[in-house]
This record gives C-alpha cells, sequence and structure tokens, in this order.
C-alpha cells in the first residue's frame, strides 16, 4: 500500500506529486487548496514521505512501507514537520522559530521538509516573515503550505509555490476509504460521506461515533420544528450546546492524554505534591489547550451551520425539480413537505441567513446571538 493510498478521488494529483517526488530537484515551495475536507493535509504529508522514501528507484518512490514513509505518515520523522497552530492566527514568534528550523539540514533524509496546516491563518506581518524564507529558501528545504484557496495567502508567497489544487472526492471513493482503513460498515460508510458531502474527517468521525450521528441529526431537523419566535430562541441555543458538546467531545481525550504524556516525560510522582517546576509545565500545558479549545468551538460553531445549510440545499432542490442527490436523503419526505409550503425565493433568504451567521461567527460576535438572530430568520 502507497502513501497515496489514503488520497480518493486525487488521481490527477498522485501523478502531479509522483513526478515531482521522482524528480532531482523538485520545487522548493508548494501551495496545497482545495475545499475543505479535500484531503489537503494528507496530500502535503504524503509527498512528504514520497520526498523521504528509501527506495533508490525514482519511481517507486512513496511506497508506503520503508521507515522513512512509516515515520513521515506517523509524525515522527526528524526530517518532516508539520504545523499547526492552536490558536485563531498563527504568531509571528510561531513563525520566525519555524523558519529558523527550516536552516538545518536534514538529518537524514535527501530534504527538510516543512508542512503548514491552515496556512490562511497567517497575518500579513506574520506572512511576511515566512516570505523571505521561500524567496531565499535553504538548497535541502521544501515548503509546503496548505490553504482552502490560493486567494487565502498573498499573492507574493503564491507567486512563489508550485500549485497543488485538489477537489472533492466523490463520495463512493470517501466510503471505500472508511471501509478499507477504518473497517467501517459498508452501509454505514457510505452514509457518513454522502451527509458530510465528502469532507473526509467529518466522514470519519460521523462513521465511528453514533452520539456525533444523533448531534448532526438534531441539527439538520431543526427547520422542521420552529414555529415562532419563542421556538427560534429556544432552538438557537440548542445549536450552541450541540457546537460546546461537540468540541469537548474532540479535544478531551486528547487533553487528557496530552497531561498524561506530560507528566510521564517530567517524571512526575505518582502521589503527593507535584514540585514546583512541573506545575508550571502543566500550567502552561492548560492554558494551550484553553486556547485550543476556542478555535475547536469555532470550528464546531461553523460545522453545525454547515449542516444546517445543506436541509435548504435540499429543500432548493426539490422546489426547482433538479433531480441531483440530497444530501439528506433519508429525510425527503420531510423535506418535500417542508419545500411545499414555501417558496425558491424563501429558501434562498434562509441560506442567506445562514451565510451571514457563519460571517459573524467569524468577527467574534457572540455565538447565542448570531445564533439567535440566524433563528429567527429561518421563520
Amino acid at each position: 500500500m502507497s502513501v497515496w493510498s489514503d488520497l480518493p478521488g486525487q488521481s490527477a494529483v498522485i501523478e502531479q506529486l509522483s513526478r515531482a517526488a521522482a524528480a532531482e530537484r523538485p520545487a522548493h515551495a508548494w501551495l496545497f487548496t482545495g475545499p475543505p475536507g479535500s484531503g489537503r493535509s494528507n496530500a502535503a504529508k504524503a509527498f512528504a514521505a514520497a520526498l523521504l522514501c528509501e527506495q533508490q528507484d525514482p519511481a517507486e518512490r512513496g511506497c508506503g512501507t520503508c521507515h522513512a514513509c512509516r515515520t513521515v505518515l506517523a509524525g515522527s520523522n526528524a526530517d518532516a514537520t508539520l504545523v499547526a497552530t492552536e490558536n485563531v492566527t498563527f504568531s509571528i514568534q510561531e513563525m520566525r522559530e519555524l523558519v529558523g528550523k527550516a536552516q538545518d539540514k536534514p538529518s537524514s533524509g535527501r530534504w527538510r521538509v516543512i508542512i503548514i496546516e491552515d496556512a490562511d491563518r497567517m497575518t500579513e506581518r506574520t506572512t511576511n516573515v515566512l516570505l523571505k524564507a521561500i524567496e531565499e529558501p535553504p538548497p535541502r528545504t521544501i515548503w509546503m503550505l496548505c490553504t482552502p484557496s490560493p486567494a487565502d495567502v498573498l499573492v507574493t508567497i503564491r507567486s512563489r509555490c508550485r500549485p497543488v489544487s485538489l477537489r472533492i472526492p466523490p463520495a463512493d471513493d470517501v466510503a471505500a476509504l472508511l471501509v478499507r482503513r477504518d473497517g467501517a460498515d459498508p452501509e454505514l460508510a457510505g452514509f457518513a460521506a454522502r451527509v458530510s458531502q465528502s469532507h473526509i474527517g467529518v466522514a470519519r468521525r460521523l462513521a465511528a461515533d453514533a452520539d456525533a450521528r444523533h448531534r448532526r441529526d438534531t441539527i439538520v431537523r431543526l427547520p422542521l420544528r420552529l414555529r415562532g419566535v419563542a421556538d427560534a430562541v429556544t432552538a438557537a441555543g440548542e445549536l450552541v450546546d450541540i457546537s460546546n458538546a461537540d468540541a469537548a467531545a474532540a479535544s478531551e481525550q486528547r487533553n487528557e492524554s496530552e497531561r498524561e504524556a506530560l507528566l510521564i516525560a517530567l517524571g512526575a510522582p505518582e502521589k503527593g505534591a507535584m514540585p514546583p517546576a512541573i506545575r508550571s509545565q502543566l500550567k502552561r500545558l492548560e492554558e494551550d489547550q484553553k486556547r485550543r479549545a476556542k478555535r475547536s468551538l469555532s470550528d464546531s460553531l461553523d460545522r453545525v451551520l454547515i449542516d444546517l445549510s445543506t436541509f435548504f440545499r435540499d429543500v432548493l432542490t426539490v422546489q426547482l425539480g433538479t433531480g441531483t442527490e440530497l444530501v439528506n436523503e433519508y429525510l425527503r419526505q420531510d423535506l418535500t413537505s417542508y419545500a411545499e409550503r414555501s417558496t425558491p425565493e424563501q429558501t434562498l433568504g434562509r441560506m442567506d441567513a445562514i451565510a451571514q451567521a457563519r460571517q459573524r461567527l467569524g468577527t467574534n460576535v457572540a455565538p447565542v446571538l448570531a445564533m439567535e438572530a440566524m433563528a429567527v430568520s429561518l421563520l
């Protein structure tokens, strides 16, 4: 099984990156773009593994079985650095440290590869710190930036990177990946792939977590029970509660494992008071986790609104009679009934209200207020 196996529906990208990995001197900077869930980070990691692959034959690089390939994909290879901010944006200090790391020679492989997830979370000042490193890179360093759209990074960065454009993979390919990689039930995998709109990460979570499926179903059914302003206000509170529960579920297990790993690394005593040095390390970890929780909640709120928008997307599909497959096919009867009680113009207005709520949440508006305003607009 090669490093490209977890990139469903991306044959053109795989061909492009395979050729580059086999080249004697690949481009020094790459920009991976594509819709959320298309697998930008997975593609970058697969490319990094192929670049560092131990196979001598260039055509066989990316074997997926050698030590270099396995460690890159596992995130433990010394020559491949994956960077993702836990804050809303990357800090200038984070970027300066990364630029300094880029000057180091590879420890064992041919290249030093640095992957920046969510490169769109860099401010202009932070990007300018990175620009110099990309303009004049060390001879054995390769940069990979991941972002939804080329427009999300400064044109000065974009013009210096080789573009890699990923597309939303077909739902059938995502379902097949879940069955093969995670052992998911085929029927459940198909459902998860369809309702996630082929978002690989979301589909994986829905296929594995019954609570996540229940929360999504509650969100999608919300318009069916709105009868007045009181219902809308109550529903808005429920959406925020669901977002909090989703974010907490994603963070809780990770936070605990990080704490345990830190205590083991520091040699903390199993019982009794913690030494001051260990307490300060734990406090720093907790502060990092709180910052990450803020971003996690923001992402969860956005995902809630995306799921809600699929209801009205399906309603509009029914109203216009396009014959396009519904995202929420299992709700077809309810969707048809709802569509008959409204017009396409009203449906578009409700979709605009959801889009506006997403914009407001991006400007740090109180979540409850944004959700209440949106829910009232859905009446």
